[in-house]
């Protein structure tokens, strides 16, 4: 496959996918799990708060919430640098990409999270609590060890439709995967050529994540399957 002298500009690209993904997804973990232990809580604020957010962030398109994002916030942090004499402000469109893409993954992920702490039995924790345990301490050691195990297949697959998610941040500037096909096609008129290159790559990243996530799940289940066996 000749590429015209843009493969290294294709690398670059994939970097940045390969960068933007992983950034979206440590936010996505963190809002889902905050979500999930706010829908699971006993406060019908927390609740509420929980319920709108996975509510509103899982019915509105990627595309939606990128652009909203990236141009209302410009908005907003401009309106607030004005209030203490500043000028213009923009949110980077990485910081935007990833602040979006974080927010739908995160909606996503609370339902995930939410599912997996339902199957964990109550009586763990009261006995935990009888142990002496701390109500904190409880949730890191007995918890998350396993709504992690139970959780990984589905935030594994959130995670392959977040790495495809990654192509709707061109439309902002940035220069990931996609973006560096399209220059490439607007330099070359080799719209084939450099669409199918970033389309084996974004497999070839898939295989790869798949065989990481794979490992994972083994990883996360062995103590369960010597149990089972």
């Amino acid at each position: 496959m000749d590429l015209q002298g843009f493969g290294a500009q294709l690398a670059l690209g994939t970097w940045m996918t390969v960068r933007l993904a992983v950034a979206a997804l440590l936010l996505g973990l963190a809002l889902g799990l905050l979500g999930a232990v706010a829908k699971s809580s006993g406060v019908r604020a927390f609740q509420w708060i929980g319920g709108f957010y996975s509510t509103v962030f899982r019915g509105l398109p990627e595309l939606v919430v990128v652009l909203l994002l990236y141009f209302g916030s410009s908005r907003a942090l401009t309106t607030l640098s004005e209030m203490f004499g500043g000028g213009y402000v923009e949110l980077s469109p990485f910081a935007a990409g990833t602040l979006a893409l974080g927010l739908t993954f995160g909606a996503y992920a609370t339902e995930v999270f939410r599912g997996a702490l339902l199957t964990i039995p109550p009586g763990q924790m009261e006995a935990g609590q009888a142990l002496g345990m701390s109500r904190g301490r409880i949730f890191r050691r007995v918890v998350v060890p396993q709504l992690w195990r139970i959780a990984l297949p589905g935030l594994g697959n959130l995670f392959m439709v977040l790495l495809k998610d990654t192509a709707l941040v061109s439309v902002i500037g940035l220069e990931e995967l996609m973006r560096k096909a399209q220059i490439a096609t607007g330099f070359t008129k080799d719209a084939f050529t450099f669409y199918l290159a970033a389309a084996l790559i974004y497999l070839g990243i898939t295989v790869v994540t798949s065989g990481l996530l794979l490992v994972m799940e083994r990883r996360a289940n062995r103590g369960i399957r010597r149990v089972g066996a």
